[in-house]
């Protein structure tokens, strides 16, 4: 058997109840998740390729439909995400996020989400939870109501046009935020604020109106009020490099890692795919990162987050 089929590949960071976790493919196909605790050391050797790791489709995770007999299909070592072209044009056609799937039967539920300079709307499957808000790196969030996806879509509108809230927050503008995230009182006093600023709207049918609390997300971050700062960001890898570092916090899909000369920004999307293997214990650090003078910026040029 090649290489390539027995390597364990990332998929990314996930959230769950339990906390955040690296989620790693199987040559088999199926996953595991190792937990990524403050204070958590991380050690990570890059091996010899980074490979598609396919979609899901139902409920389960499909192969990619451009592999070959090694496996995936190869992506660039600076790709944003572990998909490649083909296996992402599928998924956006079973999307939620872009509008291609509005018959799903599930309930919906209208949330509001903070982070920090902004308030944003947003809609989630209610059996989600708070996976959603934790995903996405929102502070502090609630969930304003419930129903249908058809009658979330048009309270996400209704928010968007009559209050001016953004459906989408630039991924600059949140690691901004982290620089000085503030208290959890004043995040949810502003988020109350926009609540009864909607109360004051014809809310559309199909949709329950039952506000909810406040939720502060920083304590599952491990984000202290003082904020985090990082010094240097990774670049992305190439076979035989090592990353490694311990954890600091975790927000979103952005892990800060403590090292020998201050805090590195860790995009897991750069992570997924790769055949990565645990480093030898004491191993230093050996790929390319880039110092990040100051908190980024919200110009034009800033990447989105996707809506889901």
């Amino acid at each position: 058997m090649s290489e390539e089929r027995t390597a364990w590949r990332p998929t990314g960071l996930t959230w769950s109840d339990d906390g955040a976790g690296l989620e790693w493919l199987a040559p088999t196909g199926g996953t595991r998740t190792s937990p990524l605790p403050v204070g958590a050391i991380l050690a990570l050797t890059v091996g010899a390729d980074r490979r598609c790791l396919g979609l899901w489709w139902e409920g389960r995770r499909v192969p990619c439909v451009a592999a070959t007999p090694s496996g995936g299909a190869l992506l660039d070592p600076g790709a944003k995400s572990g998909q490649c072209e083909s296996c992402a044009a599928i998924a956006r056609t079973r999307s939620v996020a872009t509008d291609t799937r509005l018959d799903d039967p599930r309930e919906f539920r209208v949330y509001l989400a903070h982070h920090g300079s902004v308030v944003k709307a947003g809609i989630t499957a209610a059996q989600r939870g708070q996976a959603r808000l934790l995903e996405q790196g929102a502070l502090s969030s609630l969930f304003l109501s419930a129903g249908t996806l058809i009658s979330a879509r048009r309270c996400e509108s209704l928010l968007t046009t009559a209050l001016g809230l953004p459906q989408q927050v630039h991924t600059a503008r949140k690691r901004a935020a982290r620089a000085a995230p503030g208290t959890a009182s004043s995040r949810a006093a502003e988020l109350s604020a926009v609540v009864g600023r909607a109360a004051a709207l014809d809310w559309p049918p199909g949709q329950a109106w039952d506000p909810t609390e406040p939720a502060d997300h920083t304590v599952a971050y491990g984000l202290a009020d003082g904020g985090v700062v990082p010094t240097r960001q990774l670049d992305p890898l190439r076979p035989g490099v090592t990353v490694t570092g311990e954890v600091l916090c975790r927000v979103g899909r952005d892990l800060y890692l403590s090292i020998a000369d201050g805090v590195l920004l860790v995009d897991t999307g750069l992570l997924a795919g790769w055949d990565l293997g645990r480093a030898e214990a004491g191993a230093r650090g050996t790929a390319s990162t880039s110092p990040v003078a100051a908190p980024a910026g919200t110009g034009p040029g800033a990447e989105q987050d996707a809506l889901f």
